[in-house]
């Protein structure tokens, strides 16, 4: 474990070379707490790679797993894009390939196929649009009805965005490891122990889990949920460290984490070594072939301009 006073000096060694370098670091919700703490901007993966495209440096290190830095990658096309770990990739994102998903719509003529962001490029590249979590009700809603919809990769996602937006979705069998496991009782259980508590569930978990909760929420809808509520106790259920930004912007309320389940291990990988590496020595750069960049761009452009409800 790194030593306090080797935090503090690596912690000013990056901070020397994002100057030197024109950098910024970007942070997902679930990152490490000093890898948060360390990030310019910490947010959801598209609300980060819009900062990206947004800013002024010259390098951008995405702290996240490796879809996130490509969509960056993807938005800031001109801007030299570092993942601090190479091997912190997305499961969910790999369980589809842009040739099973032009198999799969050729199956289905004159389908449109909207792809949540948590994927590859290549599979963007195949998509007619993507959508968020926050906004993949409005997605579906906006595609008109005399067209079949698939909905890849993440089936809860999209079975929940289906039954609200009361659309029939073909769904591919995709799923986020951390959110798919979590079970139904562990939900009771945790209301059970705090019966004061509301729940708050992401739209990747299993339909059974988010009907237990209070509301269904991305990341970002989560963090201002507190504040629309007088409740002072939230059952979280999405990623464990979602616990940490949650606390740091409502420190009078209380926040639990229903299931061990609820744990990305490549979301952890990052250290504050990988950071100051990954600035000294431009490891590991993100590229995006400049086909796949352009036609991955469009779908993304798209959600972009869907008016949310």
């Amino acid at each position: 474990m790194t030593s306090s006073m080797n935090t503090e000096a690596l912690i000013e060694s990056i901070s020397e070379l994002k100057r030197s370098r024109r950098a910024i670091i970007l942070g997902h919700n679930y990152q490490p707490p000093i890898i948060q703490d360390i990030s310019d901007f910490v947010g959801d993966s598209l609300g980060l790679s819009q900062k990206a495209a947004e800013s002024d440096a010259e390098v951008i290190v995405f702290c996240g797993v490796d879809f996130m830095a490509e969509t960056a990658a993807i938005l800031a096309e001109d801007r030299l894009v570092l993942i601090p770990e190479e091997r912190a990739s997305c499961p969910m994102a790999h369980m589809a390939t842009g040739a099973e998903v032009r198999a799969l719509k050729a199956k289905h003529p004159g389908s449109v196929v909207v792809t949540y962001v948590n994927s590859t490029a290549e599979v963007k590249a195949e998509s007619d649009i993507c959508c968020t979590s926050a906004n993949a009700v409005s997605v579906l809603k906006s595609i008109p009805t005399e067209h079949p919809i698939i909905f890849a990769p993440d089936m809860h996602l999209g079975e929940y965005a289906g039954k609200m937006a009361g659309r029939e979705v073909v769904l591919w069998e995709g799923f986020c490891p951390a959110h798919h496991y979590v079970k139904a009782e562990e939900i009771r259980k945790a209301k059970e122990e705090h019966p004061n508590a509301l729940v708050m569930a992401h739209p990747e978990c299993p339909m059974e889990v988010i009907e237990l909760a209070d509301a269904a929420l991305s990341t970002s809808g989560m963090l201002d949920f507190p504040n629309r509520s007088s409740a002072s106790e939230f059952i979280v259920v999405t990623e464990v460290g979602m616990l940490y930004p949650l606390r740091k912007r409502h420190p009078g309320k209380k926040f639990y984490c229903p299931s061990a389940a609820l744990l990305c291990p490549n979301m952890k990988m990052t250290t504050l070594e990988s950071v100051k590496r990954a600035l000294e020595s431009d490891i590991y750069a993100v590229r995006v072939s400049p086909d796949i960049a352009r036609r991955a761009r469009i779908p993304i452009e798209r959600m972009l301009a869907v008016p949310r409800d």
